[in-house]
């Protein structure tokens, strides 16, 4: 007998999110959202809000990449075709980047995180959207406290993506769909998590929508609202619609791409065993 590997199913998610994976994002997300959240919770003797923290999450954040792509290999096999095919997006991704960065929240990026998160899972897509942020900072210059909160914000952005029902059936116009409808609402979403980030650096200007250090929670939240509809919505509103218009209009093709690449790589390829024993009877 021997072990045949036989071709890969045509759709399936090539990088499976198990046990290990599953404790990994957790992990991870945690840390995200304490650092993305601690300000609301801080008392006014606390300093400025994420003016120092940056570099201590930025060193929690790379061990725990690491971890996350540790826990897939050990889960599902990733292998060394995986990791080319997430430095070849990341490259992607962060060459796209500077093509719209600071022109109306222009940036074409995030049509295909969504893309690839869809096509690769959502482990994979965490690390892929991070990957990308500090590939693309570092082609750009764009170093910064901020860098690692963008890293966790495009993981989220990116794993969404992966997670996103009806991987095995759902194809064609209705995927495309349901993928634009996502890159809308969740570009929405990472503008307003990095908005949390850099609006506690104005407290203490004593504006309608300034972060107060030490006030409740739910009167923050209400200038945070404020802040959020009075500086971002016009960048957000950018990023949205030029995720849902590359989504649709690109979308169809770069799925076929992604998954033929993907089916070529044969991730995760089950095994299948065959009988190739000579037949030894007489005729």
């Amino acid at each position: 007998m021997s072990a045949a590997p036989s071709a890969a199913i045509p759709g399936a998610r090539p990088v499976r999110l198990g046990p290990k994976s599953v404790v990994a994002l957790i992990l991870v997300s945690l840390v995200g959202v304490i650092a993305f959240g601690w300000p609301l919770l801080a008392d006014s003797a606390a300093g400025l809000a994420h003016s120092k923290d940056a570099p201590w999450l930025f060193a929690a954040l790379l061990p725990l990449l690491v971890g996350v792509v540790v826990a897939t290999i050990s889960d599902s096999g990733m292998d060394a075709k995986a990791v080319a095919m997430l430095g070849v997006l990341a490259a992607v991704g962060a060459a796209l980047r500077p093509l719209g960065a600071g022109t109306a929240g222009l940036e074409p990026m995030f049509f295909l995180m969504v893309l690839s998160g869809r096509v690769l899972g959502p482990g994979f897509g965490f690390v892929l959207g991070s990957v990308t942020i500090f590939a693309s900072a570092l082609l750009t210059g764009g170093v910064g406290p901020w860098m690692p909160f963008q890293m966790l914000a495009m993981g989220w952005f990116t794993m969404g993506a992966g997670l996103l029902p009806g991987w095995r059936r759902l194809r064609g116009a209705g995927e495309v769909v349901m993928l634009a409808a996502y890159g809308a609402v969740a570009a929405f979403f990472y503008g307003t998590v990095m908005n949390l980030q850099g609006w506690t650096y104005i407290g203490g200007l004593s504006t309608g929508v300034s972060f107060v250090p030490g006030d409740p929670v739910h009167e923050n939240l209400v200038r945070f609202l404020a802040y959020c509809l009075a500086t971002s919505v016009g960048w957000d509103l950018g990023r949205a619609v030029l995720t849902v218009v590359l989504t649709l209009v690109v979308g169809p093709t770069l799925l076929k791409a992604l998954r033929r690449a993907t089916r070529r790589a044969a991730f995760e390829a089950p095994v299948a065993f065959e009988d190739v024993r000579e037949d030894r009877s007489t005729p």
